[in-house]
This record gives structure tokens, sequence and C-alpha cells, in this order.
């Protein structure tokens, strides 16, 4: 953890913070000490503008940490990539230490220090309004670092002294809740109206319905996730947000705005690397669905193969299986053969898509999930299923239709093979299979939410962990003996930096929090299906 927090006026007019120092001191300084006497509900709202910018990888500074995080772990084990990248071995489980060195640095010297920042300077200055958001928007920047590491610094962050400790993820998890619930009547009884902070709330411009509804819909997705560990809890937080508002149309979806030259989408620079492509799964899935959204996701290969494609349909989109050679990735030229993505992504210096933070199309998968359990969902689990597959569609402007006319949520569809020669990994259908298993609709349901939610990868890999689910290709390749073909790393190894500067902090974790080796074997703690 060895980054250097800036003064909060300097924070306050930049939006950014961040350079690199070997003190690990600085980086835990509580940032309530760095405040500036006169800070201005105006400059109060700069701090919360850079405190959302800085989790969602969309400062400039910031693209190396997203390649770091994103694009060669999750972006990789979530299903949607492939590495073309010789000299890049994470595709083969090779979880590489100075990547997640830089990963862990990045969020804890310049996204953690602004958001314990925002949210307290509201408490102290008493706006109670700002303090919730702040709360709620703490919950989904934190859930994103336990996903990927398990127990991480967190409630004791800020705390002054040269250690900070570790909380378990269960210990996290019990806060987010609880956070949650301490934020959300506060956002309901202010509801109809709107944040001083206006624009500088970059997810609703200060609309407090919509927190409301993105802040139920984080607690349902939190509640879904701990399903397998801990059903009772699940099944209580997942039916009180259920039955409040929820992020419904697409209108609702949490999104932010970017904006060039400062504030683009990453992938609008990482794609001009050239270091990856549609993963062979992507291929598979969308085309034997003969899914229409495939073309606001990739775009076609450079030199495509027809000769696999559905009959009577053009298809030019080529994946690529993970775990290639290095003689392969130098001797083949993947990037030609397989498809980059769309080229809304891939416009060098554009602003590019907006940065998602929650679709609404989520939300009805994962009460479709809660309902196939018999909890109250506000819907059965087919025609919640039905209609997240509509409002995803929605989303891209498309009237329902797959890429042959018919209606695509009562297709007999089945995934495809690749290449036309290895056999599709699943043969889960699009139409709900009514008469299944609750575990052959489970799969249909994360299937398509997989899909709906691209090319949010950190949530993609967290679901595949937790259910399985969407079923990918092996490996052709794995370099690491602890991690199989057939399977994806269950989290990333603590970082050398904390073995540095926090010695005995991520010691006690591992040997007390963790539940098992520090490797990428270990499984996290809501990580329990049978």
């Amino acid at each position: 953890m060895n980054r250097n927090i800036l003064s909060m006026a300097a924070l306050a007019l930049t939006l950014l913070v961040s350079s690199c120092t070997d003190d690990f001191t600085d980086l835990n300084t509580d940032p309530k000490n760095l405040t500036v006497d006169n800070l201005s509900q105006s400059e109060y709202g700069a701090v919360v503008k850079a405190a959302m910018y800085a989790p969602a990888f969309l400062p400039n500074s910031a693209r190396g940490p997203f390649q770091l995080t994103q694009s060669l772990f999750s972006d990789i084990y979530g299903g949607y990539f492939a590495t073309t990248a010789p000299n890049f071995d994470s595709d083969k489980f090779i979880l590489v230490g100075g990547w997640l060195n830089g990963a862990f640095n990045y969020f804890y010297g310049s996204a953690a220090p602004q958001i314990k920042y925002a949210e307290d300077f509201a408490a102290e200055n008493g706006y109670e309004l700002e303090n919730a958001m702040m709360k709620v928007w703490r919950v989904w920047s934190y859930h994103r670092i336990t996903d990927f590491w398990g127990p991480i610094p967190y409630s004791q962050f800020g705390n002054g002294e040269r250690s900070v400790p570790y909380d378990s993820q269960q210990e996290i998890y019990q806060d987010f809740f609880t956070t949650l619930n301490e934020a959300i009547p506060v956002l309901q009884s202010n509801a109809g109206t709107t944040s001083f902070l206006g624009s500088n709330d970059l997810l609703y411009g200060g609309n407090v319905d919509q927190w409301i509804r993105f802040a139920n819909t984080l607690r349902l997705r939190l509640a879904m996730r701990v399903k397998y560990v801990d059903p009772a809890l699940s099944k209580t937080e997942a039916e009180k947000s259920a039955a409040a508002p929820l992020l419904e149309a697409n209108e609702d979806i949490a999104s932010i705005a970017t904006s060039a030259p400062d504030f683009t989408n990453p992938y609008n620079t990482i794609t001009q690397w050239g270091e990856f492509r549609m993963s062979a799964d992507m291929e598979s899935i969308l085309k034997g669905y003969e899914d229409p959204r495939v073309a606001f996701y990739a775009a076609p290969a450079a030199d495509p193969d027809p000769s696999d494609d559905p009959s009577g349909v053009e298809f030019p989109y080529e994946g690529m299986r993970n775990g290639q050679s290095k003689v392969d990735k130098q001797g083949i030229n993947f990037n030609a053969l397989a498809s980059d993505m769309a080229e809304a992504y891939t416009e060098a210096g554009a602003a590019g898509p907006a940065f998602v933070v929650m679709n609404a199309a989520e939300s009805y998968f994962l009460r479709a999930e809660g309902a196939l359990e018999g909890w109250n969902m506000g819907g059965t689990a087919q025609s919640l299923y039905e209609q997240g597959i509509v409002v995803s569609h929605e989303q891209y402007g498309l009237d329902g239709s797959n890429l042959s006319g018919d209606a695509y949520v009562a297709s007999a569809n089945t995934p495809a093979s690749f290449d036309g020669t290895v056999p599709a990994a699943s043969e889960v259908p699009v139409a709900f299979n009514a008469a299944g298993s609750k575990e052959q609709q489970l799969e249909q349901i994360i299937t398509q939410k997989w899909i709906s939610i691209y090319p949010n990868s950190q949530e993609a890999w967290a679901e595949k962990r937790r259910t399985g689910y969407p079923t990918f290709y092996d490996r052709l390749n794995t370099d690491n003996p602890a991690i199989p073909v057939n399977t994806v790393p269950r989290r990333v190894p603590f970082v050398d930096g904390e073995f540095t500067t926090n010695a005995n902090a991520v010691n006690e974790a591992i040997s007390s929090k963790l539940g098992g080796p520090d490797n990428g074997a270990t499984k996290l703690w809501w990580d329990a299906k049978p």
C-alpha cells in the first residue's frame, strides 16, 4: 500500500490523487486530517466527483491500473476475452505479483482515500443525504476489491497507524449489509428530492429516487452473492430488496458518462495495444444463440471464417481459446483471426461508451435466481428471466429478434462450436426450460446475465466462481499446478507491497481470515456452492 495522498485542497481542484512513495504511513493517514478548513459545498462536490471517477478507472491516469485489474485478470477469468500477447500468462493462471501490486496500490492509493474523505466529510458537516450516497458508493467500490482478494483492509483503513488490519470477507459483507440498511432509509426519507451535488453526482445528477433504486439493486446483488454460504441472510436481504424500487428500466441504469480527453472509457486506450481479442466462449454462446447484441460487443474479425456460421446467417465475429502457448501466440496472427471489441470501444482518443456501474437487466436475473429458491421476488423465475432478456435487448435498441428474425426469448438455440470442430461447452438453450431442473434453469439465468452485463468482467468472474456458470471451454494450457484447465482462479494472492509495509497484518489475514493458502485455488468466503 505504497501511495501518497495529496492535500484535499489539491484534490478538490484536480479531482485526482496519487504519487508513489515508500512510506506506508502516508497512505494510511486518516484523510479527515487533510481537510481544508473552509471547504465549501461546491468544492466538496469536486471531491465526490473524484471519488466516483477513481474506482471506475475513468481518470486517464488509471489506464495502467485498469489493465492490471480488469484486462489481465477479470476480463480473462470472466470469459469475455482471450490474451493474444505472447508474454502475458494470466490466461494460463500465472497470477503475476507485480501486476496485482499495481492494481492493489491504485485502489488504496487513489480510490479508497477519496471515498473515505467524501463519506466522512459529509458526516462531519451534516450532509446526511450525501453521506448516505457515499456509503452506497463505498459498498459498490469495496465489494469489487474483496471479491478479488477476499480479506482486505476495510474497517480500519485510514486509522493513522503504520499498520492497518485486514477484515475477513465475512465481516466485510456483514458490514456491507449494515451500511446499506443504514443508508437506504436516509435515501428513502429524501425521496423526490435532489442532492446539492447536482452534476458532481456522476451517476444520477443528484436524483435521489434513482439512488434508491441503485442502492436496493446493489443490496440484491450482494444478497445473491452470499446465497450458498448464508442462505438465511441471502433470503432476508434479497426479499427486502425485491420489495423496494429497483433498477427496472434502462433509464434507471447507473452509469458514468465519459468525456474526452480526461475521462475516457479505458477500453478506448487499451484496445490500441492489441493484446486481447474476443474469447471462444463468447463466440460459441453468441453465435449459437444468434444474438444480435454481438454487434454492440465485438467487431467483425479482420480475417473471419464463414465456414462455421449458422445456417442463413452471416456471423463474422470470431473468438479464440484461452491458454494458447507462447509459441502459438508468436506464430499465429490471432489479432486478425479473432474479433476486437466493437468500434465504440476502439476509436482512439474518443470518449467511448459510458462506464456502466449496474444495468437494469441484472436486477431481473437476480430476482429470477431468487425465485428459483422459492423466495418472494415479485414474479416467477421464468417471467423475470424473460424480462431480463427483453430489457437487455432494449438497452441496445433491439426489437427482441435473433439474427434469423425469430423471437429471441422463445428460441431453442444452444451454444455452437466456436470453430466447427470442437463441440460447444454447453447445451443450455435460450427458451426457459420450465421442465428442467433448478440447476439447469440456474445455468440459463446466469448465462443470460453474463451476456447482458458485458463488459463488466469483475461481476462476471465473481458469478462464474459463485455458481459455476456460464460453462466455458477448458483452457488449452495451465502453467499453475494449483489451478486446472477446467476451472478459473478463485481469488488472487496478496500483493508483495503488503508483505513489505504491512507484514503483520497480511500474515495475520492469511493465518486466521483467509481459510486456506495464499494462492489462486483458495475459495473466498462466499464461494461455497456444494
